[in-house]
């Protein structure tokens, strides 16, 4: 008989939590384990007819909101009970569970099974207010202004503060930090199967599908100048729309790119064909900054700063340009960016960035380990996107094309960045 294990998610709301759960399922059905994830939030807008989105449902002082999610609770717990006494092998119950009571009944439900307890926190304030504008923009809020139904899910949580309990006296539990991918505390007082995988899933960056993106072509490409804010030409466009068709069936639900107009356009192209998706602009993704070079042609900078070009040439990777940055200066921000990305995409299936070349260069590195030295020189072209997958048995990289109807014009920057 095969062991059996109940993981039971602990934490406040858009701290990771379903994200992790997802990630620990499909990693642990990859070990031909039979899993299944029971969410109360899922069960409660299937059981309610009503809009149970407002803030004032999840108050302790609700009667009827706490009825209604006890119940969700008491029929998930069920649920996961009956699995694991048929063919179900691991249930994980995905909820808040702040409460000792909570994972108390947890713990009773389920006798003679290990419980184990993973509690989700982020004290990274500026991803924790992401995640929040992007669970604002959510179905469930589609009815309220964004800045409306951001300050409705903010008092949503601030009901899950005023009862949480952080884990204690519990048996079998771990602390996570979800936004860096860390341990931070743990306890385990029982045999818990999958332990040793399920902490290496919790530190372990999981990709199914990473569409890595270079924008479309811009004035400044065609002019071979560098940085600056310059917008998509009319071969840029059709390039974005190329891009668009190729990726209409396959569902993209978030798109990340950088603040920057060329990123944008490029993107929204590729928005308008899906039927989901949202566009999430991080600083952490804007190119590099050429300081004094801003918007100098290459030309221009070796005849007028022969020193910055020589210099450069000698160590594009470490160079930093006067008043501006270097790859070795981006890249703590580019790393941070992707730990944003990890952190929002809810562990959708398909994640996409659109970012600029020496960006997607810093990104790319992050998973196929090119040497420092290297980075500066990898391809990154416009008429084609990097396909990456990363699971526990495999890292697959591949460069594709996209159909493409408009002509690339030369001069795309190939000496550049």
């Amino acid at each position: 008989m095969s062991a059996k294990l109940v993981i039971a998610m602990v934490g406040l709301p858009a701290r990771g939590k379903s994200t992790m759960a997802c990630k620990i399922a499909r990693t642990l059905e990859f070990d031909d384990a039979k899993v299944r994830i029971f969410n109360n939030g899922a069960l409660r807008r299937k059981l309610s007819h009503a809009n149970t989105s407002s803030p004032e449902f999840f108050s302790p002082h609700n009667i009827q909101g706490m009825e209604l999610r006890e119940k969700c609770a008491r029929i998930n717990l069920e649920l996961a009970r009956s699995y694991l006494e048929n063919e179900g092998e691991v249930a994980i119950i995905d909820a808040s569970n702040v409460t000792r009571y909570r994972r108390k009944t947890i713990e009773e439900t389920f006798p003679g099974i290990p419980v184990f307890f993973i509690e989700c926190v982020n004290v990274d304030e500026e991803a924790n207010e992401a995640c929040l504008e992007h669970k604002a923009s959510l179905k469930e809020f589609s009815s309220l202004p964004s800045a409306e139904a951001f300050d409705s899910f903010y008092r949503r949580i601030a009901h899950y503060e005023s009862i949480y309990e952080p884990l204690h006296e519990e048996r079998n539990r771990i602390l996570v930090d979800s936004f860096e991918g860390c341990i931070l505390q743990e306890r385990i007082s029982d045999v818990v199967p999958y332990y040793d995988r399920i902490r290496d899933i919790i530190t372990t960056r999981i990709v199914k599908n990473l569409f890595l993106v270079r924008h479309g072509e811009t004035y400044y490409n065609q002019e071979d100048r560098i940085g600056g804010d310059s917008d998509l030409t009319a071969n840029g466009l059709a390039q974005a729309r190329a891009l668009a068709d190729y990726f209409a069936d396959i569902p993209v639900p978030i798109i990340f790119t950088s603040n920057y107009k060329r990123t944008l356009q490029t993107a929204a192209a590729i928005a308008e064909k899906q039927k989901n998706c949202s566009i999430i602009a991080l600083t952490e993704f804007n190119e590099i900054h050429a300081g004094i070079c801003e918007g100098m042609t290459y030309q221009e900078i070796r005849q007028r700063m022969p020193e910055v070009a020589n210099a450069r040439n000698r160590n594009k990777y470490g160079y930093i340009y006067p008043q501006g940055e270097g790859y070795v200066t981006m890249e703590k921000r580019v790393h941070r960016g992707l730990q944003k990305v990890f952190y929002l995409n809810n562990y959708n299936d398909n994640i996409m960035i659109v970012g600029h070349r020496a960006v997607n260069r810093m990104i790319l590195s992050d998973f196929v380990f090119r040497p420092k030295e290297e980075v500066p020189y990898i391809y990154m072209p416009q008429n084609r996107y990097y396909h990456l997958q990363i699971d526990p048995y495999k890292k697959h990289c591949e460069l594709e094309p996209y159909t493409m109807g408009a002509r690339l014009t030369p001069g795309n920057g190939a000496a550049g960045l």
